[in-house]
């Protein structure tokens, strides 16, 4: 059961703008777009493009439109989310990238005056039907921020405890929402999972590198406990 009295005193629709003000002050900061990023196949431009499509599918969102996204997606043969956002990407590999970051920068600031004007308590439609747009948008900082991570957009060192924090407290929350099998609490400076494969201490870092499926290869985790703390599709 997922616990939302975690969440209060954060305010969604300003952690999803510090999020997606950071990551455009990178992309307008001249980067080497055809550097590999931490997903594996996507550049710094691809991941652009992600965005942009992560910005289409909010406007679904706001627009009740989502269903059609998805039509869309199966008439060209699209059948699970890897490909979906695939070819998200590739919708935009004609438009030239200073283009592609404007439109997208265009579409991210329209779309979250319009999820802060819809408010916390309102609903927007999502691939799982509506859902609070409050929360949707807790769920697009995370995503901002871990793209912003995927592609290295620096992090002031004075931000990086309350960023991590806010990570942490929503990684919880997910977790609950997914109804996974596990308690988790912050201990001191350390996040304690446990459930029926154990008991594991992580770093506030580590948990949410896990949360999100970012662990390296060789983190000293077992294949079962990465897929129970990984909320990612």
């Amino acid at each position: 059961m997922a616990d939302e009295s975690l969440l209060d005193g954060l305010d969604p629709f300003d952690l999803l703008d510090r999020e997606a003000d950071r990551v455009h002050r990178f992309f307008t900061s001249e980067p080497d777009w055809s550097l590999p990023s931490r997903c594996a196949g996507w550049t710094v431009r691809d991941m652009v493009a992600h965005l942009k499509g992560l910005e289409d599918y909010t406007r679904a969102n706001l627009d009740g439109t989502v269903q059609e996204m998805f039509r869309a997606a199966e008439q060209a043969g699209i059948k699970d989310i890897a490909a979906f956002n695939d070819w998200q990407i590739h919708v935009y590999d004609s438009v030239p990238t200073d283009e592609l970051v404007g439109e997208w920068r265009e579409a991210q600031v329209a779309n979250r005056r319009d999820l802060r004007a819809r408010g916390r308590d309102g609903s927007v439609d999502t691939m799982v039907g509506a859902y609070p747009a409050g929360l949707q948008t807790f769920h697009f900082a995370v995503e901002y921020a871990t793209h912003g991570d995927d592609v290295f957009v620096p992090v002031p060192e004075a931000d990086r405890a309350a960023r991590t924090a806010w990570r942490v407290t929503f990684g919880r929350f997910v977790l609950g929402e997914l109804e996974k099998p596990v308690t988790v609490a912050v201990d001191g400076g350390v996040v304690v999972v446990e459930g029926d494969l154990g008991r594991v201490e992580l770093s506030p870092e580590t948990f949410v590198e896990a949360t999100q499926g970012r662990l390296s290869d060789d983190f000293p985790m077992t294949a079962d406990l990465r897929a129970l703390l990984s909320t990612v599709p």
